[in-house]
């Protein structure tokens, strides 16, 4: 007898829907084709021994499984289910007739039961782009898959269940999310605020201006200065995720398998810190079986290296081209997957290896030269790519003891997000443009007009600062940022002179 299930492989944060055929005929021999890695192989094992466990046969005949399409290539556990239940259906052990009406996904323990699945919510948006009913998958993943309207989605413990409900003996309730409801609700959920940092508001004021442009921003300072305090408190002042922004990372974290089973919907913007040895596929993605790497997880969000210069290079270096196309492509020899990673880079470093240069009170006892061999671990290219450069000296006693009040991020967030339309409405014929950040250097010149007098005193500043080239496009778009926020049509002398407060690193001399 010849059954087909369906079940679907994900390539990038895209679904393609799996014809899973099972057919029984004379024999006694068990074959899978369809172009199956290890994995899918290794099923026939864990199927057998959980149908035994649940009071169910594995047929003494031949089965052979065909996985169609057959060019693509087969991954992972996840198709213990779909070719079980197609096991049940051609040995008659369960109904067939509305098997083709589902997605049946889920990885079999030995017992019958499911452990869950990467991906959910990009199968579930491809069955119902599919004109699929239903989506059967492990309880784990129900929530995450059940946000996608239209398509009854049914968590499942075990395979005893998935028995019950095709053969009518078991009702299963499916899985209800109300999606708008889970966005709103959790919407700006954040732990930490910016009223929580002591001091600072100098760091405070360029971080708001790099919320409020989208610009990559770096901070230099002594240890325990509040680099990394101040930096984790970023994504609290950026504007709330919009709905498509949600989904769009939600999918992301799907396919890395980063969600819990409580959660449906990413709803507040991701902040991602990986370790300094982290390796260039972990921080790009890749691997034999392409899967997102930390610029994707931090998508709509922030990517914060801590201790820049610690990273290897080779990793940092990976990261330019993701930086300017906001993607990563992936390509292998049979296929190209896509990830997005439009970020906000946040970096953090010492100003040299014993962290005290430019340290009001402390000295450093680094070698000559040592400060420039440190600083020259980062490259041009990759500092080219930053915007802000912020010096941030220590706390003193006085401001840590203060009982003052600091401002809340929602206070900052409203001036971000009004400054943001802003944007919105001058790059609204171009909807690949979303900040200042993103401008290219001939919509600079037609969008950051600046007077004589502007002139005048970024020609001086450059010459006397010692300031490359590269900073003078980069001044222009934090200036108009500036003016943004200001509510100012005009970039004028105080937003120039702000910005160009921001470029420490270009400085001839700084660090020598």
């Amino acid at each position: 007898m010849l059954v087909k299930t369906f079940g679907s492989a994900v390539y990038g944060i895209q679904a393609i829907t799996i014809t899973v055929e099972v057919n029984i005929a004379s024999g006694t021999k068990y074959f899978i084709v369809g172009l199956p890695d290890v994995a899918v192989k290794e099923s026939y094992f864990r199927i057998e021994s959980a149908l035994k466990n649940c009071g169910f046969r594995m047929p003494r005949q031949q089965v052979v499984v065909n996985m169609a399409p057959a060019d693509i290539k087969k991954e992972g556990s996840s198709y213990d289910l779909t070719i079980a239940t197609g096991v049940l259906a051609a040995s008659s052990q369960i109904e067939a007739e509305t098997l083709d009406q589902y997605i049946i996904m889920g990885e079999l323990s030995l017992d019958g039961s499911l452990q869950p699945i990467k991906g959910a919510l990009p199968i579930a948006i491809q069955a119902r782009k599919d004109g699929f009913k239903g989506f059967i998958l492990p309880k784990q993943n129900a929530r995450e898959a059940a946000i996608v309207n239209d398509l009854e989605v049914y968590g499942v413990e075990s395979i005893t269940d998935v028995v019950g409900f095709f053969n009518g003996t078991a009702t299963l309730k499916p899985e209800v999310v109300n999606t708008r409801e889970e966005f709103y609700d959790s919407l700006c959920n954040y732990d930490s605020d910016f009223s929580e940092v002591k001091g600072q508001e100098n760091i405070k004021r360029a971080l708001e201006i790099a919320a409020a442009g989208g610009h990559n921003v770096i901070l230099i300072g002594p240890p325990g200065a509040g680099k990394t305090m101040l930096a984790r408190r970023l994504p609290s002042i950026l504007p709330p995720l919009s709905l498509y922004e949600a989904l769009e990372t939600t999918k992301i974290h799907s396919v890395a398998g980063k969600l819990s089973a409580a959660d449906a919907l990413v709803t507040v913007r991701p902040f991602r810190s990986p370790h300094h040895t982290i390796s260039d596929v972990a921080l790009v993605g890749g691997g034999s079986n392409p899967a997102p790497g930390e610029i994707s997880l931090a998508h709509n969000g922030v990517l914060f290296l801590d201790e820049l210069p610690e990273f290897k290079r080779s990793a940092l270096e990976v990261m330019r081209q993701p930086l300017e196309e906001r993607r990563v492509t992936i390509s292998r020899a049979k296929f190209t997957v896509d990830y997005p990673s439009s970020f906000m880079l946040v970096a953090s470093m010492n100003p040299c290896p014993c962290g005290y240069y430019n340290h009001p009170e402390k000295e450093c006892i680094c070698p000559p030269g040592m400060v420039q061999k440190y600083l020259s671990k980062i490259s041009g290219p990759l500092l080219d790519r930053i915007d802000l450069h912020v010096e941030v000296t220590p706390v003193n006693f006085s401001e840590l003891s203060s009982d003052r009040a600091a401002e809340k991020s929602e206070l900052i967030r409203e001036r971000v997000i009004k400054a943001r339309e802003v944007q919105v409405q001058r790059f609204g014929d171009r909807p690949d443009l979303h900040a200042n950040a993103q401008m290219t250097s001939q919509m600079v010149r037609e969008q950051c007009k600046i007077d004589m007098a502007g002139q005048a005193l970024l020609k001086k500043a450059m010459e006397k600062l010692g300031l490359s080239a590269r900073a003078y496009d980069r001044i222009l778009k934090v200036s108009r940022t500036i003016a943004d926020l200001a509510g100012s049509e005009d970039i004028k002398l105080e937003h120039l002179a702000e910005a160009i407060h921001f470029r420490s690193l270009d400085r001839e001399g700084w660090a020598g």
